[in-house]
C-alpha cells in the first residue's frame, strides 16, 4: 500500500542537522522523515502495512483475528443510496445505438469559468468517461483531474434534486409564478431594487441575455463574484494601451522562458495547452538536441516550480521587486540594490533572455500584481517577443457588471438592492472575512439562487432551484484564446435542473423555453449543416479571438511597485489544485487524489518552510494558530522543502459541511482570513498551539532504500554520457531461473519520459475514472488503504532548503520475470500470451503473497466493500461504473492492466477489419489524459512502433532492474537545462 498518515505530529525533526547533510547533494530523498532516519518511519516503511500493524497487538488472540476477518464495513458518506425504481427498455432502439458498444460526443466543460473541449463516452444514455477532444486548442486531447471527475459529480447522490421555498420542497410551477410576479414588478419599475450575481462565465449566449435583460430593465444591476477571479493583467493593460487586454503565450516559440511566480502549467484555463507546448521544446532524445530553459521566481511551490531549471523561492510581497530589477537591467538603468535576489544570478538570467531575443518569454502570476504585468509586458517587448511569444486579445470573459461581491453589499446595506437572484455562485462560502454575506443576504426581500447543491448559500435562500450539470445543459463557452464551443447534453437532467440560461430566460418573462432553442437563436448564424459540424467538432469555426496590435509606453503606464512590506509572516493563498474553490468538495475523487507537491488526501494544511518551522519549533501536523487583519484560523502546519521562508500558504475549497463527502475532509477554510479579493496578506501572527493532528499524506511509502529509482542529469552531462542513467546503477543480471515466454502475436510495453512528467496527476484520475476504482475515504487513506492503480511518486534531490523537484509515475510494471506470478497458490495473477500480468479477480482469495513478493509495490487489496453490489440500495453513484471493467468486491487484489479492455476491444476490431492493430491505436487512459504526452503505448514486436524508439533512447532504463524483473514499463532518466553559470540552484538572500 501507498499511504500511511503522520499520526504522530509533533515527532521533533532535526532541520539543522538535515540542512548540513544535504548541502553537498546528490542524496534523493522523499520526505523529512525519510533523511532523517527516524525510528518511527523505519518501522513504517519495514511492515508490509505499516497502519494495520500498528492496531495489531504483539500477539493478537483468538477474538481479535475473528473481528478482523469477520469485519465487512461501509463508508458513510460515499454511497448515499435510494430505492431502485423499474426502468423500461427501448420501445425502438436508435440506429446508431448498439448495446455494449459506446458512442463518443463532443462538448465543452468549464474550467473557471473558461471553456476546455471534452469527447465523453456514453454506454446507452450513460456518460461514463471524459477524454479531451484533440481538436480543442484547449484540451488538445488531454484532460486533467477535474475534467475526468464530471461524470462523477454527475451522479453524485448529495446533488439538488428540487426546488426549495424558504428551504421546503417545492414545485417549479410554483417557483414561476413568483418569479412572473417578479418579472411584472421589474417592468414598471424598469428593474429597481433587482440585482444578479453571476459566477465567472464566458458564455456568448449567457452575455447576450445579459445584454437583453439590461435593455428590458435599466435599473437592474449586475454584479459578479469570482473568488478565483485575477484581474490584474487586465489593469496593467488598461494603464499600458487604454483597454483591456489578456495575454495568450505561444511556448512552442520560446526558448528562454521568466515565470514571476507564475503556475502556468497547473493554473490557469490555458494550462493543458500551454504544458503540451511547453514540454514539446524540452524532449531530448540525441545529444544534439536543443532544449528551452525555464527560470522560475515563486512565493509558492508549484508544479511549475518543479519543472524549471532554476528557482528562486522568495516572499510574495519581493516578487515586485525582482520584476523591477529585471526591468531595470533590461533598460540599462542602474541600481538595483533593492532586488531580493542574488545579482550573478539576475545577471545570468539577462544573458539568456537578450540571446534568446524575441523567442524569449517573460510571464506573471495571474494573482501577480498589475505593476508585475505590465513590467513582464514591457520586457516581452523590449526583447521583440511581443506579438511572437506571447499575444494579446480581446479578454474572453468580458462582461460589463456593476461590481463585486463587496458591491453589492453595499448596495444592499444602502437600500438599492433588494432582490437578488444568485446564479451558479455561492457567497456564504467563499466571501472574504472583510464581506459579511450572511448579514447582507438576510436582509433581502427576495433571494433567488441557482446551483448544483444545497450549499451554504441555498440554506439562507428564499428560492433555490437545481441547477442542470455540465454534461446535462445546452450552453456555449470561450476558451482561454476566445474560441467559441458549444456544451451538449450526454443525458437529459437526471433531477429535472435547470440551465442558466432558463433562468435568464424566465427573469426576461419568458416561461416556456428550452436551453437548445436559447443557445441557438444566438448562433443564428450557423446553418443547419454549420451547426452540426459544430456539435461535432466540438469548436465553432473562426471563434478564436484575433491579436490585438499595441505599443508599449516607455514608463509602463504610471505603474509603480507597492511599498515594501513590513515584518512577520506572509499569506499566499492559491485555489486548491483539484477543489478549486470548493465547488468540487463533494467529489471522493478529487479529495482523495494526492495533492503533486505535498500528496496531501482528505484536506489542507498550512505550508511552511524548514528554516521557519525550526524558528518556530513547529512539527508537522503541529496545530498553529494563524491572526491577520482582525482574523484568524486554526490549521496544522506541514513542513514543504523549497518553500519561501517567513511565509505561510494557505489553500481554498476546505472547511466545508454541506454535502455528505465534504463533511468528511478536514483542513481550514482559508476565506475566512481573506480581507478582499487579494492574493497575498501581509503581517500575519502565528501562535503554535499545544494540540497535534493528522495530516493525512501518501508520500512516506515505498522508501528509496538507497537504490537509483529516479535518474537526472543536465542537458550538459547527457552531452557528455548519454547513458548516464547507467552510471552507479548495479548490473543488470543475464540469466533467470524464470522461464521465457514466447510472443507470437503483440509484445505490449510502456516508456514513460520522466522529463516530460509534470506530477500533474491528470493520469492518476484518469487511471481511476477508466477502471471502476474506489475511493475509500479518509479513515482506510490513514491506514494506507487506498486504492489508485497508479501513483505518481515525488521525490528530492539537493539541499533542504532549494531542493530540485522529480517525479515518477509508478502503474504496474508488466514484468518478463514477474515474481508476483509463483507465489500466487490459486493462479489468480497470471502472465498472458502478450505480455501482461493479468489478474484474474475471481481466482484470487486475498492471500496478499504477491503484493509482498512484488518489490515496486503496485498491488492494491481491497479490504472492504466500498462499492455497493445491493441492487436495492444502488444509488445514482453506481452509473459512474465503465461496463467493459469489473466491479470488484472485498477480498481481492487489483492492479494496472494497461488497460486490458481497450487492448481488447481494438482486437476485435482489427479481426474484424482482417488487420493487424495499428501502432498508437491502442491508447491506454493514463496515456490520453497525459497533457504533455509523457506516456507512450505499443507493441514492442513492431520494430517501428513509437515505443520501441522511445526505449531505444539511451536514457531509458528499467526500475529496479538489478532485481531482474525484466520490466515492461521503462523510463527515459529526466533531463534539465540549467546555465552553466549558475552552478548550484539559485537562492534568495534576505534582502
Amino acid at each position: 500500500m501507498s499511504a500511511i498518515a503522520d499520526d504522530r505530529p509533533g515527532s521533533a525533526i532535526d532541520i539543522e542537522a538535515l540542512r548540513k547533510r544535504l548541502a553537498h547533494g546528490g542524496e534523493i530523498w522523499r520526505s523529512l522523515d525519510e533523511i532523517a532516519g527516524a525510528a518511527e518511519f523505519r518501522r513504517f516503511v519495514q511492515a508490509e502495512f505499516p497502519a494495520i500493524a500498528e492496531r495489531l497487538p504483539a500477539k493478537p488472540n483468538r477474538r481479535t483475528l475473528l473481528k478482523l476477518m469477520g469485519a465487512s464495513l461501509s463508508l458513510a458518506g460515499l454511497a448515499a443510496c435510494s430505492k431502485a425504481e423499474n426502468i423500461l427498455p427501448y420501445v425502438r432502439q436508435p440506429e446508431i445505438l448498439i448495446p455494449g458498444k459506446p458512442v463518443y460526443y463532443a462538448t465543452t466543460l468549464s474550467s473557471d469559468g473558461f471553456g476546455i473541449g471534452a469527447i465523453v463516452e456514453s454506454h446507452e444514455g450513460r456518460p461514463t468517461k471524459v477524454e479531451g477532444n484533440p481538436d480543442h486548442p484547449a484540451s488538445r486531447g488531454a484532460t486533467d483531474a477535474v475534467m475526468q471527475a464530471a461524470v462523477l459529480t454527475l451522479f453524485d447522490p448529495d446533488r439538488s434534486r428540487t426546488p426549495l421555498k424558504d428551504g421546503q420542497p417545492a414545485s417549479y410551477g410554483d417557483f414561476l409564478k413568483d418569479m412572473a410576479a417578479l418579472v411584472s414588478r421589474w417592468t414598471v419599475s424598469q428593474g429597481r431594487g433587482g440585482a444578479l450575481l453571476l459566477d465567472a462565465y464566458t458564455s456568448p449566449t449567457l452575455a447576450a441575455q445579459i445584454d437583453a435583460l439590461r435593455a428590458r430593465y435599466p435599473k437592474l444591476k449586475i454584479f459578479r463574484h469570482d473568488p478565483l477571479a485575477m484581474p490584474a493583467a487586465g489593469e496593467a493593460s488598461r494603464a499600458l494601451f487604454g483597454s483591456v487586454l489578456t495575454p495568450v503565450y505561444r511556448f512552442d516559440r520560446a526558448e528562454t522562458i521568466v515565470s514571476f511566480d507564475a503556475d502556468f502549467l497547473g493554473e490557469g484555463p490555458g494550462r493543458l495547452a500551454y504544458a503540451r507546448d511547453f514540454v514539446a521544446r524540452r524532449r531530448v532524445r540525441d545529444p544534439s538536441d536543443r532544449m528551452s530553459r525555464l527560470y522560475a521566481v515563486g512565493s509558492t511551490p508549484t508544479i511549475t516550480g518543479a519543472a524549471a531549471d532554476h528557482r528562486l523561492a522568495i516572499k510574495p510581497s519581493e516578487v515586485e521587486a525582482v520584476a523591477a530589477g529585471l526591468n531595470a537591467a533590461l533598460t540599462g538603468q542602474t541600481g538595483t540594490s533593492g532586488s531580493p535576489i542574488d545579482q550573478a544570478w539576475m545577471a545570468a538570467l539577462v544573458d539568456d533572455l537578450r540571446a534568446a531575443g524575441r523567442d524569449a518569454l517573460v510571464i506573471a502570476g495571474a494573482q501577480q500584481s498589475a505593476f508585475v504585468h505590465a513590467a513582464a509586458l514591457a520586457a516581452n517587448a523590449k526583447l521583440g517577443a511581443l506579438g511572437n511569444t506571447v499575444e494579446l486579445i480581446e479578454p474572453p470573459d468580458a462582461l460589463s457588471v456593476d461590481g463585486d461581491l463587496g458591491a453589492l453589499r453595499e448596495a444592499i446595506g444602502d437600500g438599492v438592492v433588494d432582490t437578488v437572484v444568485a446564479l451558479g455562485t455561492n457567497p456564504l462560502h467563499t466571501a472574504p472575512a472583510s464581506v459579511d454575506a450572511h448579514k447582507a443576504f438576510s436582509g433581502l426581500n427576495l433571494f433567488v439562487h441557482h446551483g448544483l447543491y444545497r450549499d451554504e448559500t441555498a440554506f439562507l435562500a428564499h428560492w433555490h432551484v437545481p441547477a442542470a450539470h455540465e454534461l446535462e445543459s445546452w450552453s456555449d463557452i470561450r476558451a482561454y484564446d476566445g474560441t467559441a464551443s458549444l456544451v451538449q447534453p450526454l443525458i437529459k437532467p437526471l433531477y429535472d435542473g435547470k440551465t442558466v440560461h432558463e433562468l435568464l430566460a424566465v427573469l426576461g418573462g419568458q416561461f416556456e423555453t428550452d436551453p437548445l432553442s436559447l443557445v441557438q437563436q444566438h448562433w443564428a448564424a450557423l446553418d443547419d449543416d454549420a451547426w452540426k459540424k459544430a456539435l461535432r467538432d466540438g469548436t465553432v469555426p473562426n471563434g478564436a479571438a484575433r491579436p490585438v496590435p499595441v505599443t508599449m509606453p516607455p514608463d509602463l503606464g504610471g505603474l509603480r511597485p507597492a511599498a515594501k512590506a513590513g515584518d512577520g509572516i506572509e499569506i499566499r493563498f492559491v485555489a486548491d489544485p483539484w477543489l478549486r474553490d470548493g465547488r468540487f468538495a463533494n467529489a471522493s475523487w478529487l479529495q482523495e487524489l494526492p495533492r503533486p507537491l505535498t500528496k496531501i488526501v482528505w484536506g489542507n494544511a498550512a505550508l511552511i518552510s524548514p528554516a521557519t518551522a525550526q524558528r518556530l519549533k513547529i512539527a508537522n501536523g503541529k496545530v498553529i494558530n494563524i491572526a491577520s487583519d482582525g482574523a484568524d484560523v486554526a490549521a496544522p502546519a506541514w513542513i514543504l522543502p523549497g518553500h519561501p521562508d517567513e511565509t505561510i500558504t494557505l489553500s481554498f475549497g476546505f472547511g466545508r459541511k454541506a454535502g455528505s463527502v465534504a463533511a468528511l475532509a478536514e483542513g481550514c477554510d482559508a476565506f475566512r482570513l481573506r480581507s478582499g479579493a487579494e492574493w497575498f496578506a501581509a503581517g500575519a501572527a502565528i501562535a503554535p498551539r499545544k494540540n497535534s493532528v493528522r495530516v493525512i499524506t501518501t508520500q512516506h511509502h515505498q522508501a528509496m532504500e538507497g537504490r537509483a529509482i529516479v535518474r537526472h542529469a543536465s542537458l550538459d552531462a547527457f552531452r557528455q554520457n548519454p547513458d548516464f542513467v547507467r552510471q552507479d546503477a548495479p548490473p543488470t543480471p543475464t540469466e533467470s531461473l524464470y522461464p521465457d515466454w514466447p510472443y507470437d502475436q503483440e509484445a505490449w510495453a510502456m516508456a514513460i519520459d520522466l522529463s516530460a512528467c509534470i506530477g500533474c496527476m491528470a493520469c492518476v484520475s484518469a487511471c481511476q475514472a477508466e477502471n471502476n476504482i474506489a475511493p475509500v475515504g479518509p479513515e482506510e487513506c490513514e491506514r494506507g488503504h487506498e486504492m489508485h492503480w497508479l501513483r505518481v511518486d515525488r521525490y528530492y534531490a539537493g539541499p533542504l532548503d532549494a531542493p530540485e523537484t522529480l517525479f515518477q509515475p509508478v502503474p504496474c510494471m508488466h514484468c518478463e520475470k514477474a515474481p508476483c506470478e509463483v507465489v500466487c497458490p490459486v493462479n489468480a495473477t497470471v502472465h498472458t500470451h502478450d505480455g501482461l500480468n493479468a489478474q484474474v479477480y475471481n481466482r484470487c482469495i486475498g492471500t496478499r503473497y504477491c503484493s509482498q513478493n512484488c518489490p515496486y509495490k503496485v498491488r492494491r487489496f481491497n479490504f472492504l466493500d466500498h462499492q455497493s453490489f445491493d441492487k436495492d440500495e444502488a444509488g445514482p453513484e453506481q452509473g459512474v461504473h465503465n461496463p467493459n471493467v469489473s466491479v470488484r468486491s472485498r477480498g481481492v487484489m487489483e492492479k494496472c492492466t494497461y488497460c486490458v479492455q481497450r487492448i481488447s476491444a481494438k482486437r476485435i476490431q482489427a479481426q474484424i477489419e482482417n488487420r493487424d492493430i495499428a501502432d498508437g491505436e491502442v491508447v491506454t487512459a493514463c496515456q490520453q489524459a497525459c497533457p504533455t504526452q509523457a506516456i507512450t503505448f505499443g507493441d514492442r514486436n513492431k520494430k517501428d512502433a513509437k515505443v520501441v524508439r522511445e526505449k531505444s533512447a539511451p536514457q531509458n532504463y528499467a526500475l529496479l532492474e538489478e532485481l531482474n524483473t525484466r520490466p515492461r514499463t521503462t523510463y527515459l532518466g529526466k533531463i534539465s537545462n540549467p546555465n552553466g553559470k549558475l552552478a548550484k540552484p539559485g537562492k534568495a538572500t534576505d534582502g
